[in-house]
């Protein structure tokens, strides 16, 4: 993997260009200066949600939820352990359901929690329903990975 990336940043939405035989090497935004891969989800908007699909050459993990759904909530501490385990080979992000209605009904989001797996700016898997531990997720996603 010495051939450049592009990885969009998780604070100012920036597109950056890595090698990557550096991605393990804590790369930071060349823009904001701040980290590419922190080790949690990125909480996207409609616009920041297009940019990370469109842009980032990593598959990208999205965690379709809302405040509301006790299953999210119980999924949240795996999902966020899963995001240390799999960045910075794929971005980890969450989409509020309640506060970006769009982005549910683009993707036709039934039930939540939903996880949907983007890898060239295409879905390519989907899982409705939390799964409980962050070797669960880890697991669920390394299955649906191109090889």
């Amino acid at each position: 993997m010495s051939d450049s990336l592009h990885i969009v940043c998780p604070h100012c939405h920036t597109t950056n260009r890595v090698l990557g035989h550096q991605l393990g090497s804590a790369p930071d935004c060349g823009q904001c200066k701040r980290p590419l891969f922190t080790g949690h989800p990125v909480a996207l908007d409609e616009a920041a949600f297009d940019k990370h699909i469109a842009r980032n050459q990593i598959p990208v993990l999205v965690d379709f939820w809302a405040p509301w759904c006790g299953p999210c909530r119980m999924m949240a501490p795996a999902y966020e352990q899963a995001a240390a385990a799999l960045e910075p080979q794929v971005r980890v992000a969450k989409v509020d359901t309640e506060a970006v209605p769009a982005l549910g009904a683009r993707f036709n989001i039934r039930s939540i929690p939903t996880l949907a797996l983007f890898v060239g700016g295409r879905e390519v898997a989907r899982q409705a329903g939390a799964l409980r531990t962050a070797a669960d997720i880890v697991r669920w996603v390394q299955g649906h990975l191109p090889r």
